[in-house]
């Protein structure tokens, strides 16, 4: 088991203040207790090289530490509170001064400073140690959500080697090996291989060793299966083929589960929305009532909206399932001729940065390619913005800053608040629409053009798949099968299977030429089955059974996707209406009722002369309709950007995708307000 870089880190670093506090731990727990045995248990399935002890002891240090500057804290803020703010000690229990004896009166102000201290430094214990005990709960809850989410196609990946003919041990160590696509599943496979390649263990205790140790219950009950089968000499194809089916069955099952959960955020989100509404409908009226709470106004446009929108933001992060890796495809062993260019090609020039240093020459060639580089994206800018969407950012916020900058010297956009309050509309315009368009308009353009070219390759990977497993069927080999396919379909694919042929005519292995073409796209689902056919293609030729398995995995996965675009479709509708519905009872409130009863305010003082005024009572006559305005305005507004966000990270579980909705319902808020204004 290999050390983490943060791990081995915080090792030598709290080794000390663990030995500090390692009494401590002797004093206060059982080293055979459940606590301690479930902490130790979490830290192995985190992955955590620590041992228990010095952890918990470590925990405990930093937890009171951390009790100490807060106990520090409390005991000043009890003295600010009874020393300086309060004139005479607080009644205790109601009994009067007479029937307390003066020696507890005495003591009582130094006694509430010390329990405000202890009360302070309990929290700050707790805070302490119970962050650091949740360190290896939160990591172990992580892997086992990565591995529940690719366990299926793992075993679709095994099933594959095993028809290709490896034997158990294998398949266990190709498994190992598959650290790039099949992540925290992988890891799982390299822990059981490692024991008994260095300590002298059988697989078959090592696969049971795993299988308590595994965070995923899922994993756990298939290693278990597993085992079964290897102690009874039993079916391993078979057994391979029953599992893939039933995990993506189960796949299927936890997306219904997740959707069914998301329903219910939606119908949270429509309430929590509409909750700063209400408040600030409250907030009005007893500001015309003569009950002043701009504070309170302020207080909910600026920081319960969007508090608000970002807590449900997390709390829906929490359930998605995100896309699991990277999408690149790594070459197995140290392989000097190959590197992967991940991320932009023009810092990442591949096998020259090896060389560089070393002979002259590799400086010229380095310099030479990033040239090179930078001239295909000067003649192709729209393409290279195409495949790195997020890049267009680098462009786009200091040209924002410049048109802010000339907005400001110009007047348009003003500095202090009541130039806001003065024009509210041409004023937000500038310092928030200016910049968002110019910064959102062209992320969105090149992010749904990357969406839909990615959309392309694996829009008709299932189709495809099933092509080239009819085709290798015949007994052509899978090269003469992607001839065929591309020949006989059109598409995106189908032109990659082209280049693909023509790699391998060139010179090219088909395993390299595949992995290019994988790397080309990066996309996490396309490499899972790219390294199922590269892998398989590797024993035999005819893989028509590898091919099906893909394919019904592809399948599998474009019919959750299916579903969960249908049933997040509604979602997405109940958080836009659901605005629009807080967009138009603001614009109401702000042509039908502020305007309505500024102008009834106004007439009374002009009938009542100064004498009304005089008055105080007189209502409305003291609210700011111009700041009220100004509020609604920005309210719509930061409702409509978090509204967009949440939107798209439930219909596609990427905050970039909500840059659409960003564009559009700031817009629908803006023309609103242009005309009510």
């Amino acid at each position: 088991m290999s050390l983490d870089t943060r791990d081995s880190q915080s090792i030598s670093s709290g080794g000390s203040l663990g030995d500090t506090f390692y009494p401590l731990y002797e004093s206060m727990f059982d080293t055979e207790g459940d606590f301690v045995s479930g902490v130790e248990n979490k830290l192995a399935q985190a992955r955590m090289p620590q041992n228990v002890e010095l952890f918990l002891s470590r925990a405990l240090g930093v937890g009171a530490l951390a009790g100490l500057a807060l106990w520090l804290i409390g005991s000043m803020i009890g003295y600010a509170i009874f020393m300086l703010f309060l004139d005479e000690a607080p009644v205790i229990l109601g009994l009067p001064k007479s029937q307390i004896p003066p020696i507890v009166t005495t003591l009582k102000v130094p006694l509430l400073i010390f329990i405000t201290g202890i009360v302070f430094g309990l929290i700050g214990f707790g805070i302490g140690f119970g962050s650091m005990v949740s360190i290896p709960y939160f990591r172990a809850g992580a892997r086992k959500r990565e591995i529940n989410v690719l366990l299926s196609d793992a075993i679709s990946f095994m099933y594959a080697l095993s028809v290709g003919g490896l034997n158990q041990l294998e398949i266990l160590q190709a498994m190992a090996r598959a650290d790039d696509t099949y992540g925290e599943v992988s890891k799982e496979f390299q822990s059981i291989v490692l024991e008994t390649e260095y300590f002298d263990t059988d697989y078959r205790t090592s696969i049971r060793n795993q299988a308590l140790q595994t965070p995923s219950d899922e994993l756990a009950q298939f290693l278990t299966d597993m085992l079964s089968i290897v102690d009874s000499g039993g079916d391993m194809t078979g057994f391979l083929e029953d599992q893939k089916e039933k995990h993506m069955r189960t796949a299927k099952q936890e997306q219904k589960q997740v959707l069914e959960t998301m329903e219910l955020f939606g119908e949270m989100y429509m309430t929590l929305s509409l909750f700063p509404l209400l408040l600030i409908i409250i907030l009005v009226i007893m500001s015309m009532m003569g009950s002043s709470k701009q504070m309170l106004l302020l207080g909910t446009v600026y920081g319960l909206i969007p508090l608000t929108g970002i807590g449900f933001l997390v709390l829906v992060s929490t359930i998605t399932q995100d896309e699991i890796g990277d999408g690149y495809l790594r070459p197995e062993g140290k392989r000097e001729d190959v590197v992967v260019r991940e991320g932009l090609d023009v810092l990442n020039l591949g096998l020259v940065e090896r060389y560089t240093g070393e002979y002259g020459v590799f400086d010229k060639i380095r310099s030479r390619e990033r040239s090179y580089e930078v001239n295909e994206i000067l003649a192709k800018p729209h393409l290279f913005f195409r495949d790195n969407p997020t890049v267009v950012l680098a462009a786009t916020v200091p040209l924002s800053l410049v048109a802010l900058l000339i907005s400001v010297l110009w007047g348009m956009a003003p500095l202090s608040p009541q130039g806001f309050v003065d024009h509210p509309v041409r004023s937000t315009f500038f310092w928030v629409y200016v910049p968002l368009y110019i910064n959102f308009v062209p992320l969105m353009i090149f992010y749904e053009w990357n969406v839909r070219a990615r959309k392309g390759v694996v829009g008709q990977l299932s189709e495809n798949l099933r092509k080239l497993s009819s085709a290798n069927d015949t007994g052509m080999t899978l090269l003469e099968s992607m001839k065929v396919v591309s020949e006989t379909s059109s598409g995106k694919l189908a032109d990659e299977f082209e280049t693909m042929y023509a790699k391998v005519n060139y010179g090219t292995s088909l395993r390299d030429a595949m992995r290019e073409f994988n790397n080309k796209y990066h996309i996490p689902r396309l490499a899972r089955t790219v390294k199922l056919i590269s892998k398989a293609q590797e024993a035999s030729s005819q893989i028509q059974d590898v091919l099906t398995t893909a394919a019904q995995a592809s399948e599998n996965q474009d019919d959750i996707d299916r579903e969960r675009k249908s049933r997040t479709r509604m979602q997405v509708a109940i958080i836009i209406m659901t605005y629009l519905t807080l967009l138009g009872v603001m614009a109401l409130l702000k042509t039908q009722f502020l305007d309505v009863m500024s102008g009834l305010a106004n007439q009374a003082s002009g009938s009542g002369g100064g004498g009304a005024a005089a008055g105080g009572g007189q209502f409305g006559g003291n609210v700011d309709t111009n700041l009220l305005s100004v509020l609604f305005f920005h309210a719509v507004t930061l409702q409509a950007i978090l509204s967009s966000f949440i939107a798209g990270y439930i219909r596609d579980v990427d905050l970039i995708s909500g840059v659409k909705f960003a564009v559009i319902l700031p817009t629908i808020a803006l023309i609103t307000w242009i005309a009510v204004a």
